[in-house]
């Protein structure tokens, strides 16, 4: 059995004329995995191998684990810092030093990447400081928990967890958002 977290797995097996038995519904997270795992096929007793796409799932592996799978984790790639980190460097002090007011997060390895280089710079304090007066969107709720995670607010998951429509929301609410952070009610 084939289950496919969405729309870009779906067309990869497709291309390798490969069908998913099951697809994961929106916003393809997780736990929908889970959910859609508990509503059509149980695990217990089986050998379920999860395709790992940068950093492992913990919670995935461990609640397939609670079900009495047998987990087999496939790591394909990892996210890795790139040799050259100045550039990342420098967005981040930039941050700190209140230069930028929109940060967008299209995935949890990036929030993970740039928490890891304040805190080797020493700045983690001063960076969560100044993200409190950034307008933070995240690409959809895998990015947003990993923010939360590491202590940061999401204000903004746009409607569909695409690029181009977290672009385009975000620009229509930030002035909103930061008008409503600079006056509360």
């Amino acid at each position: 059995m084939l289950i496919a977290r969405g729309p870009k797995p779906v067309a990869a097996l497709k291309a390798l004329g490969l069908h998913p038995t099951l697809t994961v519904p929106e916003p393809n997270t997780w736990a929908d995995v889970i959910s859609t795992l508990d509503a059509h096929r149980p695990v217990k007793g089986l050998r379920v191998a999860v395709q790992e796409y940068g950093l492992p799932n913990r919670d995935l592996l461990e609640a397939l684990t609670q079900r009495g799978a047998h987990v087999v984790p496939v790591p394909v790639y990892r996210w890795a810092l790139p040799e050259d980190t100045a550039p990342l460097k420098q967005i981040l002090g930039e941050i700190v030093a209140g230069q930028v007011h929109v940060m967008l997060v299209t995935n949890a390895a990036q929030i993970d990447h740039g928490m890891q280089v304040v805190e080797q710079e020493g700045q983690s304090a001063q960076f969560k400081q100044a993200c409190k007066g950034l307008v933070i969107a995240s690409i959809g709720p895998t990015a947003s928990e990993r923010l939360r995670h590491h202590g940061l607010s999401v204000d903004l998951e746009p409607s569909h967890g695409k690029m181009g429509i977290l672009v385009k929301e975000t620009s229509e609410q930030v002035h909103s958002i930061l008008k409503q952070r600079n006056n509360p009610a």
